[in-house]
């Protein structure tokens, strides 16, 4: 039921002394192609005020698109939360879709973050449904920081653990800039769930989509492997990103999670080998279980497979090829080095860190691993973080890529979920610029699945091929001039060849003239209101604006921050004449009053009228 197979980072392992070698473990639910199960799905979404606008309304137009790939015997419901938590839609067949959807859409953005409140809200209504024959899931989306409720990183993650023993498990997305990735990566890994960065606004219908894919594809759960170490074999780290523990007998056990339809589950181990005779060479017995579809209903299967490494003399070792296993392992490897440098990156030790990737983008050339179009990219992400890391400048965008990078590379297989980045590399700004092509070759920069790609627009050449380019000074919409182009030694995509200016035609903005900026400071004064809040003029967007709410505090009307990053709890000096209950509002700007803990609004103050998605 459960098809496995291995492979060594050097197909021959050298006989007479003790080494380290990586193995890589492959996993497939073989089983006859089954029907899809059916789905137990309590959506929970963000409504605080940081969502406010753009956001929530793409949010809600995903959800509703999750509607229209679902069916009758599915069973839905939807949960958004802010201060409250509000059933949209209470657990239900998803037989009316355009009464669902009528509901979602009037779902209005609010206060502040109770991102425990909404999420146990959602766990409870799929325990209310539980059933072992579908798939129970719980789709937690938050673009902020819990600032309400329970909000203690390893409170929650402990209890998404608990939740997934119980049959609920949760996948978390982190929407935008706003939210904590160790938080939602934490629970994530916790409940064997899945963790999506939807990086812009206007992918969000898409990540839902391959969330959705993903759980119509579920074959297998609960995969856990026992690892029987061989005498003298050490476990010196694992690669990929699983749940360890021990068992009584001191075995590794590994919790791999789910097993999706045509997709392997890889694990990476890493392992120091004791010096050995030629000939086999037992390295391990591999215990592995599941819980897998069979004959349209769950069975636990379990097996066991003997790994067993070929050794050789040190020639035949050094010429033996293993080049279908390498780039899967360089995958992990590079996931891990990632991984790793981020940790000593945070810990103060950046040359280190840098030290890290710079050393393993050498060795990944000198292996000639560069003429694969994957590896290429993944070398250029690993120069562009070593370069912000040795500058001390990750920042929060970059932070968040190389997390998500780190997560998806080490727990699935799909190419549309790795090496995803979006934020421009701020080198853009400083490159020299050209205003006409001459004898040179244009390339334009766009995104594509969450990921900045580089094509040549000039006439002779393959516009569908990409090219690998500095990933330092890529920017959605920039275009350039190189010297040349080339083509990679199995023509699957062009390298660039001599000096790269950036492109600006004649009369044209430049829209990357200057790095861009925070909005400067130039209001002082405290806002002034007109007569009444229906005097005020309108917006349907924050951008670079204050989020304030109206709340009812005893029989008062309290102005209140609703944005991230501001302490929600605080006073405000805030014109009484348009205090309306319920009430959002666009402030330019909130200063920290003369007591150091209250706030001011000063400048413009706008209506906030929230866009309907139903329009």
């Amino acid at each position: 039921m459960i098809k496995t197979s291995y492979a060594f980072d050097q197909a021959i392992l050298p006989a007479g002394s003790s080494l380290k070698t990586n193995v890589l473990l492959r996993f497939r639910a073989d089983i006859p192609e089954s029907g899809r199960r059916d789905l137990n799905l309590s959506l929970v979404i963000d409504r605080s005020g940081s969502m406010a606008g753009a956001p929530l309304f793409h949010a809600l137009k995903a959800a509703e698109s999750v509607v229209d790939q679902l069916e009758a015997n599915d069973i839905l419901s939807v949960v958004v939360y802010d201060d409250a938590v509000d059933t949209v839609v209470p657990p239900q067949p998803v037989t009316n879709k355009s009464a669902l959807k009528d509901s979602i859409s009037k779902v209005y953005a609010g206060g502040i973050t109770n991102l425990s409140g909404g999420w146990l809200k959602g766990c409870e209504y799929v325990k209310q449904q539980l059933d072992p024959q579908k798939i129970n899931r719980v789709l937690l989306l938050t673009d902020g920081h819990a600032n309400m409720g329970i909000q203690d990183p390893k409170i929650l993650t402990a209890t998404a653990g608990q939740k997934a023993e119980e049959g609920m498990i949760t996948t978390t997305l982190g929407f935008a800039q706003g939210f904590n990735e160790d938080l939602l990566i934490g629970m994530a890994r916790a409940a064997s769930g899945n963790f999506y960065f939807i990086q812009s606004i206007d992918e969000a219908a898409e990540v839902f989509s391959i969330e959705l894919d993903s759980l119509r594809a579920v074959v297998g759960q609960n995969l856990k492997v026992t690892l029987e170490l061989a005498d003298g074999v050490n476990l010196v780290d694992i690669l990929s990103l699983a749940k360890f523990e021990q068992n009584n007998l001191g075995q590794p056990v590994i919790t791999l999670g789910e097993l999706y339809e045509g997709e392997d589950k890889l694990l990476g181990l890493s392992l120091e080998i004791p010096a050995a005779q030629i000939g086999q060479l037992p390295v391990m017995k591999l215990h592995y279980s599941a819980d897998v579809v069979q004959n349209d209903i769950i069975q636990s299967v379990s097996g066991t497979t003997d790994v067993v490494a070929q050794v050789g003399t040190v020639e035949e070792s050094a010429f033996a090829s293993s080049s279908h296993i390498i780039l899967d392992l360089s995958r992990l490897t590079i996931a891990k080095a990632k991984e790793t440098a981020l940790e000593l990156a945070e810990h103060g030790k950046h040359q280190e860190a840098e030290q890290i990737l710079r050393t393993l983008v050498q060795d990944l050339r000198n292996r000639g691993l560069n003429e694969n179009f994957e590896i290429a990219e993944e070398i250029d992400q690993l120069e562009y973080f070593a370069g912000r890391i040795a500058q001390k400048a990750l920042g929060n965008a970059g932070r968040k890529e190389l997390r998500d990078q780190t997560y998806q590379a080490m727990t699935r297989t799909r190419s549309d979920l790795v090496g995803r980045g979006v934020t421009a590399g701020d080198e853009i700004y400083a490159m020299p610029t050209v205003n006409e092509v001459g004898s040179g070759v244009e390339l334009y920069c766009v995104r594509e699945g969450g990921k900045l790609r580089v094509k040549v627009m000039s006439d002779g050449y393959d516009a569908t091929k990409n090219v690998q380019f500095p990933r330092a000074i890529r920017a959605e919409g920039a275009r350039y001039v190189v010297e040349g182009v080339e083509l990679s030694t199995d023509a699957s995509f062009y390298r660039v060849r001599g000096e790269i200016n950036r492109f600006a035609k004649p009369g044209e903005a430049d829209i990357f003239v200057a790095p861009r900026q925070s909005r400067s400071t130039t209001t002082s004064k405290a806002a002034k209101g007109p007569a009444s809040a229906a005097d005020l003029l309108t917006t349907d967007s924050v951008n670079n604006g204050v989020l304030v709410q109206c709340v009812k505090d005893g029989s008062k009307l309290r102005a209140r921050v609703v944005s991230d990053g501001y302490e929600p709890d605080w006073n405000m000096r805030f014109p009484r004449s348009i205090r309306e209950e319920g009430m959002l509002y666009v402030v330019d700007e909130i200063k920290i009053g003369p007591d150091g803990k209250s706030y001011i609004a000063c400048g413009d103050i706008k209506r906030f009228v929230q866009p309907n998605t139903s329009n």
